[in-house]
């Protein structure tokens, strides 16, 4: 800290009102304290929204102690007891009680100014420190639920990939070497699933068959997809159907082989599948797997409770899109394309209860056209709560013009009318900041706002925050 090197040369002349205008200015709230001793609250001066003034108005009479919770009344009688000292005011934060909501804390340093012992303590609000700092914990409460949610869906994906009846290969693209190999590929090609890791691809079959292979995979590479292709075992005693398909992961491909034998053991196939119907059915997310036309042939009970539904029996033959987002143009979108890509992941809709009810879904689809039934999956997450929270946390951020109008349908037009006005307040004000060149005083002035209206915006966005001293201490 450093003072001023000549303050009675140049401060001499101050009167009293003088003073209260630069306390008030240098300080979001300023007490007026009769002496260390008794402690009671003569005057109160605001320079800052952030206190209410009825809220100050009820400490004038009342000893400083009074005011505050009490964890923080130790804090205040070190405040007066050390106001005399000389050097570097000590800052304490103190918070003070609120009948209506959140108590509201404060930094506070206090100063004797004269004789008689009167104190002056100045504050500084910390209530826009403290909601940032609850918004910091709500976002990570709101990452650990996410990752949560993320490692319980991948270990239900490598369980059906276990349980899987079907043998399923995934192959790097650049050397075609096995990375993963389920259990049924280890019985099906006679060695066990570690075993497969690490081998290239295609081995084990006969010359035809490892020409059919590499020619499948060279024409899934350049083409996405193909037909399935026929071949046998290097000992011509097992015959399979291969088909492949292409993905990417991060800035890698890689191969998806299926294997399915033609002398399907059918004694083994009913008990796999029930597990794996098992698993879907009892899975947290909604899954709806329905024909070409949209009717549903299977819905587990997730989704059944997303719409609000008792049974299965209610659900099948009717159409999804009877439940789902905007009536004739979010199903459509979906079916064009899945019809054109195969796939979709992370489509935002809403999905209507029965009942009145309105959830904030992303669909992730397939379209399965190479089977006995050509039919589309889809798996339907829930996601209203954590877009409650997105809104929340992001709810002074303007969204774009295009944004918006997305959201025609899906919000009311009170929201969006609200929200678009909140995006041209502050496009406003950025644009009379940039004109004066960050001139608070001028653009409020060009803007036809009172300063203090100005501050006010300026806290609700999120702009031109004032930086805290580097000195300061906090308890």
């Amino acid at each position: 800290m450093k003072q001023f090197s000549g303050p009675k040369e140049w401060l001499k002349d101050i009167d009293s009102d003088t003073a209260g205008r630069l306390i008030t200015v240098a300080s979001d709230v300023a007490l007026v304290v009769s002496d260390s001793r008794a402690g009671v609250i003569k005057d109160v001066s605001l320079g800052s929204d952030e206190i209410p003034a009825e809220m100050a108005d009820n400490w004038v009479g009342k000893t400083w102690a009074e005011t505050v919770t009490q964890e923080s009344r130790a804090k205040v009688e070190a405040l007066l007891r050390d106001s005399g000292a000389k050097g570097t005011p000590r800052w304490r934060m103190v918070n003070h009680k609120s009948q209506t909501g959140a108590d509201l804390p404060v930094l506070y340093a206090a100063v004797k100014v004269n004789s008689q012992g009167r104190v002056v303590a100045f504050g500084r609000s910390m209530q826009p420190m403290a909601t940032l700092q609850q918004q910091l914990v709500n976002t990570q409460q709101s990452m650990e639920r996410e990752y949560l949610k993320l490692r319980q869906a991948e270990a239900r994906h490598r369980l059906l990939f276990q349980v899987a009846s079907e043998a399923v290969l995934i192959l790097d693209a650049s050397n075609r070497k096995v990375l993963e190999a389920n259990p049924a590929a280890g019985r099906l090609l006679g060695d066990g699933s570690r075993r497969l890791v690490g081998r290239a691809f295609p081995e084990g079959f006969d010359d035809a068959g490892m020409e059919a292979l590499q020619a499948l995979l060279v024409a899934v590479r350049a083409t996405g997809r193909t037909d399935d292709v026929a071949v046998k075992s290097a000992d011509g005693t097992r015959e399979f159907v291969a088909s492949a398909s292409l993905f990417r992961e991060e800035r890698s491909s890689f191969f998806l082989i299926r294997l399915a034998p033609l002398n399907v053991d059918r004694s083994r196939a009913p008990t796999q599948h029930s597990k794996v119907l098992e698993i879907v059915s009892s899975a947290p997310e909604g899954f709806v797997v329905t024909d070409l036309n949209g009717r549903i042939l299977f819905a587990n009970r997730a989704f059944l409770d997303l719409v609000q539904l008792a049974t299965e029996e209610q659900a099948r033959n009717e159409t999804l899109e009877r439940w789902l987002g905007r009536p004739g143009v979010d199903f459509n979108l979906l079916t064009a394309q899945l019809r054109e890509h195969g796939s979709l992941r992370l489509f935002a809709t809403q999905v209507r209860g029965e009942y009145g009810s309105s959830s904030d879904v992303e669909i992730c689809a397939v379209s399965v056209v190479d089977g006995e039934e050509p039919c589309f999956g889809f798996t339907i997450r829930d996601v209203g709560q954590r877009m409650t929270f997105d809104r929340q946390v992001n709810r002074d951020k303007p969204r774009s013009v295009a944004q918006l109008t997305e959201l025609v349908g899906r919000v009311p037009l009170k929201d969006l009318v609200r929200e678009s006005t909140d995006m041209i307040e502050r496009l406003c004000i950025e644009a009379a900041l940039e004109i004066t060149g960050d001139n608070r005083a001028s653009a409020a002035e060009i803007l036809g706002l009172s300063r203090q209206s100005l501050y006010a915006k300026l806290r609700r966005y999120g702009l031109g925050e004032l930086a805290a001293a580097d000195s300061d201490q906090f308890e």
